[in-house]
Formats: structure tokens, sequence, C-alpha cells
């Protein structure tokens, strides 16, 4: 969330918490290393939205599917017990009125739930516009259409990136890695290497004979493709669950 933002909405007599779904921990040291500004709260038997879906303010999807993610880290320790929260966005009054509420539908369209947000200055002009109607007013509906930070990228691209960063031999997840490449520098490592795979490809049919290179394509694609099928079945997708 914009700083601005933030600064604005304590200005307003208000507060800002991130919950997480990863224990305190891994809440704390996120808090701490990307500067976030608010304070984030660990929650990963997920009582805080159970209480958000009991009292009717917002019920957030979570992704219960943890195998892509343990099967891309070696080592890695599922900290999700019951699973991690998709995005979602709600705002209280002190009184206990809902002044926004935003979730993210997870689908091809928005990765699984990885991309597309509801811009700071959105939520924020929602807020002030529910606050003007006084204290007594109705709780605000399901924000459905909101101001969006960016577009999507096309779940072909998506996957495709997932495939360079296993080298071509499997998708692996942009998973965080301690003292490595943040998820963001492995995108664009993939991106190169997705450039570079397309390329080989294209100077292998100009130069060498056709017949054993598309034999040669086949045969990869018949490799990866089951993988992809895998994958394509593990990311949350609420328009076919």
């Amino acid at each position: 969330m914009s700083s601005g933002v933030i600064e604005q909405i304590r200005a307003a007599g208000g507060e800002v918490y991130g919950v997480t779904s990863e224990p305190q921990r891994l809440a704390d040291r996120a808090q701490a290393e990307w500067d976030l500004g608010f304070e984030c709260v660990g929650d990963p038997h997920q009582e805080i939205p159970d209480v958000a879906r009991e009292r009717g303010w917002l019920e957030i999807f979570v992704q219960s599917r943890l195998d892509f993610l343990i099967r891309s880290s070696p080592g890695f320790e599922p900290t999700h017990p019951k699973g991690y929260f998709q995005p979602g966005v709600l705002v209280l009054s002190r009184e206990g009125r809902v002044l926004y509420r935003w979730r993210s539908v997870p689908s091809r369209k928005n990765v699984g739930g990885a991309m597309v947000r509801p811009t700071a200055e959105h939520v924020w002009s929602s807020i002030q516009t529910a606050l003007a109607s006084g204290s007594d007013g109705a709780d605000a509906a399901h924000d459905n259409q909101p101001e969006m930070d960016s577009s999507s990228a096309p779940w072909p691209l998506f996957v495709s990136l997932l495939i360079a960063n296993g080298w071509f031999i499997r998708p692996l997840a942009f998973a965080q890695k301690k003292n490595g490449p943040t998820p963001n520098e492995r995108i664009k490592i993939a991106m190169v290497r997705l450039g570079v795979f397309v390329a080989l490809w294209i100077g292998a049919f100009a130069t060498l004979p056709t017949l054993p290179v598309a034999a040669a394509l086949a045969g990869w694609a018949a490799w990866i493709t089951p993988k992809v099928r895998w994958v394509n079945e593990e990311f949350q997708n609420v328009a076919s669950d």
C-alpha cells in the first residue's frame, strides 16, 4: 500500500494491518525486510478470516493445494497448516460497519490470484465515500470492479515462465529462497531463458535437418505436457472448481 495513503488513513484516525497465513516469525520478517510501514499479523490457523466470515464481513478464498510449492523447493516445509490466503481487503469503522471490502477471485486471468490488486488510492477514496454517509450507513457492498494496480499476465506466458524457471525440465514456482534471488529477479531470469530457448529452436529449424529437430521438439512436448496439466490443476481457478 502507498505510504502516502497510509499516512492519510492514520491522520483520519484509522490504522492499517496486514494479515498473513504465515506464522508470526515470517510475518515479522516480511514486515522488516519489505519495510511495509504497518504491522503484519501471522494467522496460520486462520482465526481472523473465520471471524470475518462468521460476522458476514468478508469471506476470502483459501488455497489448500501446496504440492507445487513443496516440489518446487526441496526442503520446503509448509507453514500454512490450513492453506494460504488469497488476497482480500476489509475496512471496518470503530462501530464495526464495513466501509470497504474486496476479495481476489482466483482464476487464470489473475494467474491464480498471484496478481492484480485494487490500488491504495481507490480503496481510500471508497472509504472516504462510505464515511461521508454517516456512522449509521449501511455496510459497503463487495467491490467487484475496483481500479486495479496492474494487468494480469496471460496464463500461457506465466506457465511458460514457470517451465523456464525449471530449466525446461519441469515447471518450478518462483518461491522465495533464503540468500537467493527474489521472486521478481527470478521471473526476469526466466524471461531471458525463455527468449534464448525460443531462439535456439528457431535457429535449429533454420540450420539443421527439419525432421530430427521436429522429432526432438515433439519429444520435449510429450515430456512437458503432463507436467503442465498437473500445474494447471494445482493453481486455484474458481471458474473451473
